[in-house]
């Protein structure tokens, strides 16, 4: 837990005399305005928790103040509900603080650099070479950015909302009670939103390195001249791509034959050729055997031992990023006095209505033992969900989702590269054969779209998406492109909702857009089903 001085703000805490490098661990950093701002809404100094009476019942507490939490607590409020929201560290969670926020604000500043190096969208030949990028500067404006933010996530907004905010560990005693801050809280319902954090592999030497993870990355305040990045997932990608237009040198390795392992192999591979395009040195097939590391005057050497077959190889950086998936937070929350079966690395275990073993008792977001699901978007679903299921069961649909089963849900997923490769569903052929379905192929390429062309998009985008075989039933699709997440939530609607590829082809789309696309995939399909005029 955080330690919260007794002080208004963290201004106060700058610079304080004492102030060690481990009083800092896990915040961000440096305190600057920005920063100060931040903390201020999402781990304010002298927060006073509340005081209910001994014998005072919550109708839900929630566990955990990042996307899950947030909705669980005030939403419930809203809804009339005494409810109470719990964080020992960072209210807005991953997300606001390590996670969403600040990678997609350095994405937007890596795409400029990359296009002010364009010739074809008129850098000159001159300008392009010498074009550089103000590393210090690209992460003064992700604080900026991220303490403008802040605020709906803060403490002061929960408690605005009609949440009572508690900081502090809380630690289950029982069934339906817990502690924190040394009080004892009794509820009829609570959700566990806790997250996950980085999963770090035992390589040899690695503990002894200082490496980065999403948790410290975003941290720098200097471009380390070599990066290196430990795994080839979404935010693995994401970050090398934007440290190599920032002006790195950067090299990924994955043990896996290729890059997004779970996603379609042509999006794969194509934006493997992307990045390597951009010079990013990709080495897949790989196995990491040892990591050390010598002081140096800005930054560490760090040299980390690769086999790649019969050839190792040691790869020399600054800086090393450990990306290679997320272990929920399930330590020390006392879920054995809740009854609630969970396992270590794993998650808890859920039900399709999100209950845990102890069925008053929910559980939501990273925290659970579904991978494929911890995404932001699916934490505040399922904290919809979780709040329908507690306080109004068979009383109608969540708010935000159009089921109360887990089962029942379409999930959108996105990997913020350029391009980006956004999928939902069964959205690859190798998926469905897993599934033992059969499925139809409808596509369409970008380098036909108007709009795709005229933006300069690189060639090699397209949108895929399987129908049941012989049926318009829509089963999935997998779209890469410029700003592919928003070109998938169509086609994402329309399976939710049992809407035919055929209504998609049949639905106006304004020109020229990248939309035009999922439109042009769908008219496939009824090309290949329409009348023709029989002249016989």
């Amino acid at each position: 837990s955080i330690s919260r001085q007794m002080a208004t703000s963290w201004a106060e805490r700058c610079n304080a005399p004492g102030e060690s490098p481990g009083e800092r661990s896990g915040l961000p950093w440096p305190l600057d305005v920005h920063n100060v701002k931040l903390l201020d809404c999402v781990c304010p100094q002298g927060w006073a928790n509340p005081t209910r009476p001994a014998d005072f019942v919550y109708d839900l507490v929630a566990l955990g103040a990042g996307a899950g939490g947030l909705v669980s607590a005030k939403q419930s409020a809203r809804r009339g509900a005494q409810s109470a929201l719990i964080e020992e560290h960072l209210a807005g969670g991953d997300c606001l603080n390590v996670g969403c926020v600040p990678s997609k604000a350095l994405l937007r500043c890596a795409r400029a650099a990359a296009e002010r190096r364009r010739c074809d969208l008129g850098a000159s030949s001159a300008s392009a070479a010498s074009c550089s990028t103000d590393f210090a500067s690209v992460m003064e404006r992700m604080r900026r950015l991220r303490a403008e933010i802040a605020p709906v996530d803060s403490f002061a907004t929960t408690k605005a909302a009609g949440a009572d905010m508690y900081a502090g560990r809380a630690v289950f005693t029982g069934p339906h009670e817990l502690t924190v801050g040394g009080q004892t809280l009794r509820f009829r319902k609570a959700v566990i939103a806790t997250g996950a954090q980085a999963k770090v592999p035992p390589i040899a030497g690695l503990s002894e390195v200082p490496y980065l993870t999403n948790a410290s990355l975003f941290n720098l305040t200097e471009l380390p001249r070599r990066f290196v990045v430990l795994g080839a997932g979404p935010i693995g990608l994401e970050m090398a791509q934007a440290f190599q237009r920032l002006g790195s040198q950067v090299t990924v390795l994955e043990g896996l034959d290729r890059i997004l392992g779970p996603e379609d192999a042509e999006a794969a591979a194509w934006l493997h050729s992307v990045l390597e395009q951009e010079q990013v040195r990709l080495l897949t097939g790989v196995a990491v055997e040892s990591v050390e590391h010598s002081a140096g005057e800005n930054w560490p050497e760090i040299r980390i031992s690769v086999r790649l077959g019969s050839k190792t190889e040691v790869i020399t950086c600054e800086a090393l990023l450990v990306a290679t998936g997320r272990s929920p937070n399930v330590a020390g929350l006392g879920l054995e006095a809740a009854g609630v079966e969970y396992k270590n690395g794993v998650g808890i275990q859920i039900n399709d209505d999100l209950t845990t073993s102890n069925p008053d008792i929910f559980a939501i977001g990273d925290v659970i033992d579904r991978p494929e699901l911890r995404f932001t978007h699916m934490s505040g679903t399922m904290a919809g969900m979780a709040v329908q299921n507690a306080l109004f069961e068979g009383r109608g649909l969540p708010v935000n989702a159009a089921s109360t089963r887990l089962s029942q849900l379409v999930v959108p997923r996105v990997t913020y590269t350029e391009p980006e490769v956004a999928s939902c569903g069964v959205s690859n052929l190798s998926a469905a054969e897993a599934r033992g379905l059969k499925a139809d192929v409808y596509s369409s390429k970008l380098e036909h779209n108007d709009r795709a062309i005229l933006e300069g998009a690189s060639p090699g985008g397209f949108v895929k998406v399987l129908c049941r075989e012989g049926t318009d039933e829509i089963l999935g699709a997998t779209v890469v492109a410029e700003h592919a997440g928003e070109m998938l939530a169509e086609i994402t609607l329309a399976m939710q909702h049992s809407l035919g590829l055929s209504a998609i082809a049949r639905t106006i789309h304004p020109y020229p857009t990248m939309g035009e696309a999922v439109q042009q995939c769908a008219l496939n399909y009824n090309r290949a089903h329409w009348e023709r005029l029989n002249k016989s």
